[in-house]
């Protein structure tokens, strides 16, 4: 048996990765139609081809239909036919939808969550328009630990993005099958498939702090090369004797 290229290894890599985070966490059912958010970036890319792959291969059976949401307010090209091209070279279905915001309407939210969050219900009406049942997202391990130090940091929480949530306002479940994958893995595969950028010129980038919180973990990194293993068991082993508890809530108990 030759040896393994190193793209066949990096690929090996992912695939794991990718099958355990969706098996750990119960993400995929059979009969499940799965929406794709396609924003045109690496990782929607990636998530896209794992998925449409996976659908024709392994059991449970599933469907995969792709959608690019078109914020109009924002200065963000994309190449539309670039990406229903890439869409529907997986067998795929490719569905564009375009919706705006106001960034007026509510000062006490940012306007990267205003976006994200009109994005995010953008998604549930085209999930329910294609009669789906779950929408996947293209965040990865790097991401969900990002957003948990972020929260601890300027939330004072102990949260992130999960797995698998259940929106029963929505009657959908988001689900993130990249959950375990690495994004220095994802560049790589984008570098491999010579993914096309698409042009982003956000006003609003400068203000969110996730480049800095790349940062951080980076660091962590560097003092501890199994600190995003730490991190993540962390969230599984929550003990709860050794954290202050306050009064009120002693007395509650």
């Amino acid at each position: 048996m030759g040896k393994l290229t190193e793209e066949a290894k990096l690929m090996r890599r992912i695939e794991q990765r990718f099958m355990k985070g969706i098996v750990q966490y119960g993400l995929i059912e059979e009969g499940d139609k799965i929406l794709v958010g396609l924003s045109g970036g690496k990782d929607s890319l990636a998530l896209l081809e794992l998925l449409a792959r996976r659908s024709r291969i392994y059991k449970p059976r599933f469907s995969v239909v792709a959608v690019h949401v078109v914020m109009t307010n924002i200065a963000y090209e994309s190449d539309m036919d670039y990406l229903r091209t890439y869409a529907e070279g997986l067998g795929v279905p490719f569905v564009r939808y375009e919706t705006s915001f106001d960034p007026s309407t509510d000062n006490r939210k940012s306007p990267c969550f205003l976006c994200s969050w009109n994005r995010r219900k953008a998604l549930f009406t085209v999930a329910k328009e294609q009669g789906c049942n779950k929408i996947a997202l293209g965040h990865h391990m790097d991401d969900i630990l990002e957003t948990l130090l972020m929260n601890m940091t300027f939330q004072g929480a102990f949260s992130t993005m999960p797995p698998r949530l259940v929106m029963r306002k929505f009657d959908m479940t988001i689900i993130r099958p990249m959950c375990l994958v690495h994004e220095s893995d994802l560049v790589e595969m984008a570098a491999l498939r010579g993914y096309r950028k698409q042009i982003k010129n956000c006003p609003y980038e400068k203000d969110s702090h996730r480049s800095e919180m790349k940062d951080v973990l980076k660091r962590l990194e560097e003092m501890n090369p199994e600190a995003r293993f730490s991190l993540w068991s962390s969230m599984n082993n929550v003990q709860a004797d050794l954290l202050p508890v306050e009064v009120g809530e002693q007395e509650k108990e």
